[in-house]
């Protein structure tokens, strides 16, 4: 079954031009063409991304992540008209994937959703692999696409997700921001060091909210690992 993509876009011509693309990419799209129109879309399920416009009148597509992000870690891909790296880095730390500007190529746009998609839904081999991976009162069910921390479920975006599977997968291993860009993105994605920095502080506040600590370590002029000392807040 082909996976279902809502677009968000108060420009006609622009869902119009990314319904297309995603239609030829062997991708179900469906519209909606505000901020309430899209809660309506989500609450009603059978929705594996949303591609967000930001500036839309009345409820914007930040507010939109905002209410989402309550209760789903849904993949959410931004759209918006600027460029500025705090608009950016605002996107991600509420709870964005990814973040595309206007105007954009669509066959870029494709290939991001693709990319994104891939790290949310599961990926073959699996049976291979550990389904669960454990360290102090964290745990990844790979199968299940879930994390907790004892008994606390902690809700995270697709990239927040495969972040934390590659530093739980090698525990000893330093990752640079470039490696952490490519086990989240996949090759050939670029996107700025400011980016991963933002979802590692998504992780460590997460986690925080449910008494974690020492999730993520810092390796000052390398990168991060996984923590050493993972458990509750003193």
């Amino acid at each position: 079954m082909a996976q279902r993509i809502l677009v968000v876009d108060d420009e006609p011509h622009i869902r119009d031009v990314i319904c297309f693309a995603l239609e030829r990419a062997s991708l179900t799209s469906t519209a909606a063409r505000n901020g309430a129109e899209a809660i309506a879309a989500f609450r009603r399920g059978n929705i594996d991304l949303i591609i967000l416009d930001i500036g839309m009148p009345d409820m914007d597509g930040l507010e939109v992540c905002r209410q989402i992000r309550k209760s789903s870690g849904l993949p959410i891909l931004f759209l918006s008209a600027r460029d500025e790296e705090i608009d950016r880095v605002l996107g991600f730390e509420i709870g964005g994937d990814d973040y595309v500007t206007k105007p954009f190529s669509p066959r870029e746009l494709v290939a991001r959703v693709k990319a994104i998609l891939k790290r949310s839904g599961n990926e073959t081999g699996l049976d291979k692999r550990r389904a669960t991976l454990v360290a102090g009162e964290l745990s990844l069910d790979r199968r299940g696409r879930t994390v907790t921390f004892g008994d606390s479920a902690v809700t995270t975006t697709a990239l927040e997700f495969a972040i934390l599977e590659a530093l739980l997968s090698h525990r000893d291993m330093v990752f640079s921001r470039e490696q952490l860009m490519e086990a989240a993105y996949g090759p050939n994605t670029y996107v700025s060091d400011r980016t991963i920095d933002s979802h590692i502080r998504n992780i460590r506040a997460k986690f925080s909210t449910a008494g974690g600590s020492g999730i993520i370590a810092t390796v000052h002029g390398v990168g991060f690992k996984l923590g050493g000392d993972i458990g509750r807040k003193s």
